[in-house]
């Protein structure tokens, strides 16, 4: 009214003293009417506090807030209505004394009140936004109308040191009971633990006692567990465990929770067992490819702090152990390169499907590899350069080009392991030297592809003697068709179809000439055959190998004619027959001139084998010194041409030390030559730095005590000389 006055006042044209004396009389006005309004305002806060119907219009109720602050009482009002605020929280705090209350019924009642204060804070700021949005808002130092709401209820309600350990007790009691499986509210915990986290006290009230409860129960639980189940279940026990925590808190728990929660729980499962988990699970899962096992395990260990290094070191471990075994255990000589093949192939697996083909991971097993495959010197190396040649060798039925193709290639991957390279490479030219004399060889395609990963691996020099195999074998073939010219030229053509391979004594594997005594025709054709090659190649020797020598014969028997591919040795044997009836073991010793345990075996593989062509007398399975001989002239058979195979000796222990004594002696005039070069360059050498860049140059592995012996064998043959005044160094002499 006083309002609407002063605007007719000025409308119906009064004084301006009159406006003035009415201006001045306001201040009491606004006094009258201010308490009204607080009255009335202070109401409809009660109404809401307890939940009655607000006797006004909201809007009108906003307008009045809106006019006392225009009366300049935003102080008053601002503080009038904290007070108002205050006293019915504090009030609040009696329903929470009650000590019959369980725990669970005390979490409920504190969440409604904590629903119904925000509902009511939401409500009364509604009404008093205007006060909110200009006094508060331009004095910095007070709190919100909401903020003011929260502080009431932490100081009064959950600052409360006997409410607030309830509360937090009950919430733990829930996530315990969670955690062991049971049924809770999730909805409630979300919102007390909102609560916490809206009124700040989130952290040093509720999450510090969490994280040690938590610690407390995965730890007693770790250990329990460690005993009780086997590492693979544990695993999986851990994993859900760990996805149990997230959804906790993607559910209730603050984000700010996560790290240290899920570094507890990873600390306590898995940080505190690594060793033992690993001392107990990692053979077995390793042993009986559990794959999905192991992709946990490393997944799992990846999230701990020196998770993978630890892995790293007994997945080392387990490798150099069980391959040592495969290695060292001569009675699994036979199945060794087999069983390498096959462990490194399940190796491979684990690292790439298993440890997400970390390069660690591959270096160490490549590490461990080259470890164990090295413990026992020469061995592994003879047993690839045999289990090659069981490949390459014609009649094996076991792959296709494509599968002896990978074959070869997985062989090579543990070749690159060795490092007596050198003895791989004497034993495999002893065999491939077979494959291609005897014709044996399954693929001169697989042959060259096996030669060329050869050349790859280490150098031209390495397979130079091999190609020079080869390249003598397909020199052999031209002069072969040049000789069978020449043979039809002649006046007296031979019955007697002769092929011969001639070899170059480096490249090709030595072999101990043998004397035996050949049929006059054959002795004939070897003379002819030496006087149209030396005709070509003057200033050649040829020394023939009867050893490596076979033939095939035309046979008559009751059945019929047949043809018998046997070798020189069988050869000579059967063709007594065509002068006698019987023969002792000491007659066709000394027609034949076959050594004693050769003749021995070839007279077994033609009267004791499965093409018996030859009858014993006494029969045996064995050749004894009284033994007598006879032809079988009822000797049968489904095919025309029959090979019989000679009786092979397996390599006898002598052969091993022969090939490797050769490799020795070659690793021996190595060394030399390498002294003798380095000491060349240098003129000057202490003892240590020659033993260094010998290390550096040599290829194949060599003990400090069989360098010093060369040394001191170069010494004494005038290489080389002591230092008079310093006897560990050294001088070239020129």
């Amino acid at each position: 009214m006083a309002r609407s006055s002063a605007v007719a006042s000025s409308k119906s044209g009064a004084s301006k003293k009159l406006v003035i004396k009415n201006f001045k009389d306001r201040p009491k006005l606004a006094e009258n009417y201010t308490e009204d309004t607080w009255l009335k305002l202070r109401d409809a806060v009660g109404a809401i506090q307890n939940s009655t119907s607000i006797k006004y219009n909201l809007e009108e109720l906003y307008q009045a807030v809106e006019n006392l602050c225009s009366y300049k009482v935003s102080p008053t009002l601002y503080k009038q209505l904290r007070q108002v605020c205050e006293d019915h929280v504090q009030a609040q705090i009696k329903q929470f004394r009650e000590e019959s209350l369980d725990n669970l019924s005390f979490l409920k009642r504190m969440n409604r009140c904590w629903q119904d204060h925000c509902r009511q804070t939401i409500m009364i700021r509604s009404i008093f936004l205007f006060l909110d949005r200009t006094y508060v808002l331009q004095n910095s130092l007070l709190p919100s109308i909401w903020d003011t709401g929260l502080e009431l209820f932490r100081t009064h309600i959950v600052s409360d040191s006997g409410v607030q350990k309830r509360t937090v007790d009950g919430i733990l009691e829930q996530i315990e009971l969670e955690r062991n499986g049971e049924t809770v509210d999730r909805s409630l915990i979300r919102s007390l633990l909102g609560m916490l986290s809206d009124l700040q006290v989130y952290k040093d009230s509720f999450e510090e006692r969490f994280l040690i409860e938590t610690n407390r129960l995965y730890a007693a639980e770790g250990q329990r567990l460690m005993q009780q189940r086997d590492v693979p279940e544990y695993l999986h026990h851990v994993a859900r465990r760990l996805e149990e925590e997230n959804d906790r808190i993607m559910s209730y728990l603050d984000q700010s929770t996560q790290k240290p929660l899920i570094s507890c729980v990873e600390k306590q499962l898995l940080g505190e067992h690594m060793t033992a988990m690993l001392q107990k699970g990692l053979s077995t899962m390793l042993d009986g490819n559990r794959v999905t096992e192991l992709c946990l395990l490393y997944q799992l260990f990846s999230k701990v702090k020196g998770g993978l290094p630890t892995l790293l070191q007994f997945w080392r471990d387990y490798i150099k152990s069980f391959g040592g075994e495969i290695v060292c255990t001569p009675e699994k000589d036979k199945d060794m390169v087999q069983d390498l093949l096959d462990f490194k192939d399940k190796m491979d697996n684990v690292a790439q499907n298993c440890f997400a083909r970390n390069e660690g991971f591959i270096n160490a097993m490549k590490e461990a590899f080259e470890t164990f495959i090295n413990k026992r010197p020469n061995k592994p190396a003879e047993l690839i350069a045999k289990y090659v040649d069981s490949k390459l060798r014609a009649g094996n039925k076991e792959a296709t080009e494509e599968e002896l193709e990978r074959i070869l290639d997985k062989i090579m991957i543990i070749f690159r392991f060795i490092h007596g390279k050198d003895v791989f490479e004497a034993f495999y030219k002893k065999d491939l030297a077979k494959r291609l004399l005897v014709g044996k060889s399954a693929s001169v395609d697989a042959e060259k592809s096996m030669l060329s990963k050869l050349k790859h691996e280490c150098g031209a020099a390495f397979t130079s003697k091999l190609e020079g195999m080869f390249k003598d074998m397909e020199l052999s073939k031209d002069i072969m068709i040049q000789f069978k010219q020449h043979m039809q030229n002649q006046s007296e053509p031979s019955n007697i179809e002769l092929t011969v391979n001639i070899l170059t004594m480096g490249y090709w594997p030595s072999y101990i000439p043998m004397e035996v005594h050949l049929p006059p025709e054959m002795v004939k054709l070897q003379e002819v055959f030496k006087l149209f090659y030396l005709g070509k190649h003057s200033g050649r020797k040829l020394q023939w190998q009867p050893t490596l020598g076979h033939a095939v014969l035309k046979a008559e028997f009751k059945e019929g004619k047949k043809e018998l591919q046997v070798s020189l040795f069988q050869t000579l044997v059967l063709l007594m027959f065509n002068e006698g009836e019987e023969f002792s073991v000491d007659e066709i010793r000394t027609a034949t001139g076959i050594e004693e345990g050769e003749l021995r075996r070839t007279l077994q593989s033609l009267a004791c084998g499965k093409a018996r062509v030859l009858n014993k007398n006494p029969r045996g399975k064995d050749v004894e010194d009284g033994d007598r001989f006879n032809f079988n002239n009822d000797f049968k058979h489904k095919l025309f041409r029959i090979k019989i195979n000679q009786i092979q000796m397996k390599e006898t222990v002598e052969e091993q030390v022969s090939t490797t004594e050769r490799v020795f002696q070659d690793r021996q005039y190595q060394i030399d030559a390498a002294v003798v070069r380095i000491m060349k360059m240098r003129k000057t050498l202490s003892h240590n730095l020659l033993v260094s860049e010998l290390y550096n140059q040599l290829k194949f592995p060599v003990k400090p005590g069989d360098l010093k012996k060369r040394i001191e064998s170069l010494i004494d043959r005038d290489y080389m000389e002591r230092d008079k005044e310093t006897p560990n160094q050294y001088h070239y002499v020129a």
